[in-house]
């Protein structure tokens, strides 16, 4: 697959206005068609290549910070179409965004540094994300958006889901319902050829079996979980429901900006102690943010939009995951999983802080720039700890292709 130059992220709009050209160029191989609605009533869209029985499902958007599966969905699609092989007895089949209405408030239409970043920033609270909210909710107060997604799981039945997910500094890495053997070496060897750090010991799989670096097998439900004050566990999220047709789902994400202090498989002279450090900081910085909000928030009356929902959720974690770090033993012991934690920490209170000056912002209120001195000061010492180097977009996109492709590849001989 060539590397073509991708000068900037898609918006939802001219992502939809791609797949609908491509279904026109081929009309007997490819369809478009609506398969939901948002709350806020925008369209979700689903453009499918062939029509095998046997099927790939992959899910861009999910998140709404994480815009590189919009344009690896389009590069994979119009690669299934080329290669006949790749199709041969499966059908390709691409939900273009999960999240319109996530998409259409996340504002990174090519960002030069992690503050232009962080400036548009928004990641809806928990609840309100298409993937997670299961994990959260019970059944009868799902979003509209996970019933879209469910719905979509029901009708293709896909022996292999894979979500395009991102991550804004750090590393790239693979999380699985259930491994695909063989995997691992051909995500490895991409991720070398592009210059991408493997993210060995990320913390979003804390504890997790791996087959290979960086590709993490979720445990078997009930099992104990890293994190314990969590309120989100991805064995309940969609990314299973595909299991009841005995399929699997495969996560991948890639980084905007990587680092090589989360590619360290090296042992930590003292991970407790640096992980016990790192939450202290963790409520220092959120309680920066908080007395903002505090003292914001009589102001702000009657403004329960999604930016300050989810700058209030973002806070909430805090104390639980700070407890976590300070009191469970760590889930890992190497250099690479306490710099994932540092990563971790320093993007709770930053989210927080970046979407609670917008909300100021947009009121005019005194506040605002107290909260965007925060945020340029947390976005650039982020970028300095962990020596922030873009990848150029196109490496996302071919690296996140690849890894996809692999991964249906593989699946497909171990369900074969």
């Amino acid at each position: 697959m060539s590397l073509l130059p991708v000068l900037r992220y898609p918006t939802v709009t001219e992502l939809t206005s791609s797949a609908r050209a491509l279904a026109a160029q081929q009309p007997g191989l490819c369809a478009l068609r609506q398969v939901g609605l948002s709350r806020a009533g925008r369209p979700l869209h689903l453009l499918s290549v062939g029509h095998a029985r046997r099927a790939v499902l992959v899910v861009a958007g999910a998140h709404a910070n994480e815009p590189t599966g919009g344009p690896t969905l389009l590069a994979l699609a119009e690669r299934v179409l080329h290669e006949r092989e790749l199709r041969t007895g499966t059908s390709w089949h691409f939900l273009l965004c999960a999240d319109p209405d996530g998409a259409s408030l996340h504002v990174t239409p090519a960002p030069r540094s992690l503050l232009e970043y962080h400036l548009g920033f928004f990641r809806p609270a928990g609840p309100e994300q298409p993937e997670w909210s299961p994990a959260v909710l019970p059944p009868d107060r799902l979003p509209p958006e996970t019933r879209a997604l469910t719905r979509v799981i029901d009708e293709l039945r896909p022996y292999l889901q894979v979500t395009l997910h991102g991550t804004d500094l750090g590393g790239s890495w693979v999380q699985l319902t259930r491994d695909i053997p063989g995997l691992a070496e051909p995500f490895a060897k991409s991720a070398a050829q592009l210059h991408i750090p493997v993210e060995t010991g990320a913390s979003d799989a804390a504890g997790w079996p791996a087959s290979g670096p960086g590709v993490h097998v979720m445990p078997d439900p009930g099992a104990d979980v890293a994190y314990p004050s969590m309120p989100d566990d991805a064995r309940h999220s969609t990314w299973y429901h595909a299991h009841r047709y005995g399929g699997l789902t495969a996560v991948v994400e890639v980084p905007m900006w990587a680092s090589d202090l989360v590619d360290d498989p090296a042992p930590h002279p003292a991970p407790a102690a640096a992980i016990r450090r790192l939450a202290v900081r963790l409520q220092r910085d959120a309680r920066e943010v908080e007395q903002v909000l505090a003292e914001a928030l009589p102001r702000l009356e009657g403004d329960e939009g999604p930016l300050l929902r989810a700058a209030k959720w973002a806070l909430e974690l805090v104390p639980g995951l700070a407890s976590d770090w300070t009191h469970v033993p760590p889930a890992d012991t190497t250099m690479a999983y306490v710099g994932s934690v540092d990563a971790f920490a320093r993007r709770l209170p930053l989210r927080a802080a970046a979407m609670l000056r917008r909300v100021l912002q947009e009121s005019d209120d005194h506040a605002a720039p107290r909260l965007e001195q925060l945020v340029e000061t947390w976005s650039d010492a982020f970028a300095v700890r962990f020596g922030a180097r873009w990848v150029p977009l196109e490496h996302q996109v071919e690296h996140q292709s690849r890894t996809v492709v692999a991964a249906a590849l593989h699946a497909r001989e171990g369900a074969a």
